[in-house]
């Protein structure tokens, strides 16, 4: 039986040097917002028949179009270009379409969306509120789940638990996007949020799954084991049944980054390490933590 508990200052100190590293390239780097947040435009197309690059179609709108502010990616699964930029009216856009089609006669214009800065700053805000919002209910949730499990320590503290649990989770691949848009000019959307929650999900589930253990661990052998041993062992018992899980979803996940869509690649990025710290938080931060929290002579 491996003796995580007895190790937890060891775990402690990982996760503390993790996210703090995360919250400091946050604090210094901030995000590269697209434009789905701070508005602007987003337009994909394709030029089937001609050998583009991503300078040749770069070049393009800086020189010919005066779009100074334009980022091109390319999307190799669907053979598209996608050009970032700010954003601009109808009349602008057919303008535009026009030069490119002059430029390029197979040009096909695939997408476009132009978003205010107004629209991008409310979704925005609506989507840091979700994010609060189900933090918040995932919390009362666990302290009300576990109510009946209120010895050696309150149910309110497995709530509290959970909720540092999920704050380190989102916390460091939030701090990996931060990085990358600092020195790779990745933007964050609203995919990056739906990524976050889907972590949160996915992390509360597995904290569940080790905490539940705990109560029927505790019920069954009150009074007979300290509560520390019967943490560790209730960990131990759900830990092959969490590792098991969560490496067929990460096997999942690494075949759709190497061979997904471009324009997903950031989002399974965000999900496979938000997945891999969730599994990491679960044993060893979580159940841990509720030893440190227990009174001493319930230990």
């Amino acid at each position: 039986m491996l003796n995580i508990v007895g190790h937890k200052k060891i775990w402690f100190t990982i996760s503390i040097i993790l996210v703090g590293a995360s919250l400091v390239a946050m604090a210094m780097f901030g995000f590269q917002e697209s434009a789905e947040f701070k508005g602007g435009t987003l337009w994909e197309f394709s030029v089937p028949g001609q050998n583009l690059s991503v300078s040749d179609v770069q070049n393009e709108f800086v020189n010919n179009l005066h779009i100074l502010d334009a980022q091109t990616n390319y999307d190799a699964t669907n053979q598209s270009f996608l050009v970032r930029f700010g954003t601009v009216n109808e009349v602008a856009h057919q303008a535009d379409l026009t030069a490119l089609k002059s430029a390029w006669p197979q040009f096909t214009e695939l997408s476009f969306q132009s978003i205010s800065a107004s629209v991008g700053a409310s979704v925005l805000n609506n989507a840091i509120i979700a994010i609060i919002l189900v933090l918040i209910g995932i919390s009362l949730y666990i302290a009300f789940a576990f109510r009946k499990a209120s010895r050696p320590i309150s149910s309110w503290k497995y709530g509290w638990i959970t909720l540092l649990t999920l704050f380190h989770d989102v916390s460091i691949p939030a701090g990996l996007l931060a990085i990358l848009g600092h020195f790779a000019h990745v933007q964050i959307d609203s995919d990056f949020i739906v990524a976050l929650l889907v972590v949160m999900g996915f992390s509360v589930h597995d904290t569940i799954v080790v905490f539940d253990r705990i109560r029927e661990n505790l019920t069954n052998e009150r009074g007979k084991k300290p509560f520390a041993g019967i943490v560790n062992e209730s960990v131990n018992q759900t830990l092959a049944r969490s590792i098991n899980t969560s490496l067929t979803l990460i096997l999942v996940l690494l075949a759709l980054y190497f061979v997904g869509p471009a324009d997903l690649q950031y989002f399974v990025l965000t999900l496979l390490v938000g997945v891999t710290t969730g599994i990491y938080s679960s044993i060893f931060i979580a159940s841990p933590a509720l030893v440190v929290v227990s009174p001493k002579e319930g230990r």
